[in-house]
């Protein structure tokens, strides 16, 4: 196996813009990827056949369309619960194709001698599931650390003291929970597809060759990743929260567990919209010695939600990138009306630098 060689954080190519560190990016979805570039998201996962098919969508965020773009902190705040929407939406479309796929196998035709496609959940279900994964993640993170340093230590009134212990309970909660899926054979998969994101958004910050060769030297680790954030995310909040609670406290006399919930839980948005800007900041300078201390924590991290991909996985991520990019045509990668076990397993792209 030729050894992966250390990406730099400077990009060269000339179409990626550095002063818009989040030009490019994406998330893992089932058995594919989804890439984000200025205007478009396109997702590509392979079918159980062999067969690479694409999703193209016209994107421009909210932030984007409010003209928020330079407005710190709410740009962040706005622009996660946005990428959670699209996040879902890519999620769920390509666990549609799984599920689609087995029922092909047992049924392969419709009426008309043609397999089915896949349909996209209704905007209304899609806001379902982002409540209730929003809600999900706010009782785990957030209220279950703040009962249980409540509960179990008497640190109550002492606002930093407190929110480091909360905010410690916080980070075991999520290294525990990755921890415990990364040992599972389907999440494992998912995370070889995270790690082939990354090495394909090195490649093309770095002008490398767009081939799953080149591609699978570069490093499974890269600072801007959303597993970082989640860390950066919890650091930020042990810092936000004691300062929030020291105003509390002073203007209360005393801070009780209903207070830090009612005080706390709306105040979230504000802490992610901080550290949106922290990591925007850090990746900025990511190259120097303190920047690189900084953004450590966040590639330890990654050592649990990333694995090394093979080079097919590669070549679906790669897929996903230029056809975000308009590199490639997504058309070419339509989903096919021929039943499952009649599409060639061969139809695979020739990629081009």
């Amino acid at each position: 196996m030729t050894k992966n060689k250390q990406s730099s954080w400077v990009p060269t190519n000339p179409n990626y813009d550095p002063s818009q560190p989040m030009q490019i990016g994406g998330q893992a979805v089932i058995e594919g990827v989804m890439m984000r570039a200025p205007g478009s998201v396109a997702t590509a996962v392979r079918r159980s056949n062999g067969q690479i098919v694409v999703q193209k969508l016209t994107f421009h965020s909210l932030v984007e369309r409010l003209g928020l773009k330079k407005v710190p902190v709410l740009r962040g705040a706005i622009g996660l619960v946005d990428m959670m929407y699209l996040g879902i939406k890519t999620l769920n479309w390509s666990a549609e194709i799984a599920m689609l796929d087995e029922e092909v196998k047992n049924a392969p035709t419709d009426g008309n001698g043609q397999a089915k496609k896949p349909k996209s959940q209704t905007p209304l279900v899609l806001i379902g599931t982002l409540v209730f994964a929003l809600a999900m993640g706010i009782g785990i993170f957030f209220v279950t650390p703040l009962l249980l340093a409540t509960h179990l230590f008497q640190l109550e009134q002492k606002a930093f003291e407190f929110n480091l212990v909360a905010g410690l309970i916080r980070i075991t909660i999520l290294l525990g929970y990755l921890a415990a899926i990364s040992l599972m054979k389907d999440i494992k998969r998912l995370f070889q597809y995270h790690g082939a994101e990354h090495k394909s958004v090195f490649a093309f910050e770095l002008s490398d060759e767009l081939i799953p060769p080149a591609v699978q030297r570069h490093s499974r680790f890269h600072p801007r990743c959303g597993t970082s954030f989640l860390l950066i995310v919890m650091f930020v909040a042990i810092l936000s929260f004691s300062v929030l609670d020291i105003f509390l406290i002073a203007w209360f006399g005393e801070m009780t567990l209903l207070l830090r919930l009612a005080t706390h839980l709306p105040f979230i948005p504000v802490v992610g919209g901080i550290a949106y800007e922290f990591i925007k900041f850090s990746a900025k300078h990511s190259t120097t010695s303190w920047g690189k201390i900084i953004i450590a924590p966040g590639l330890w991290l990654q050592k649990l939600t990333t694995k090394e991909p093979d080079e097919t996985q590669i070549e679906v991520a790669l897929v996903a990138l230029k056809c975000a990019l308009g590199m490639d045509d997504a058309e070419k990668y339509a989903w096919s009306t021929l039943p499952i076990e009649q599409v060639s397993s061969t139809e695979q792209v020739t990629y081009r630098n």
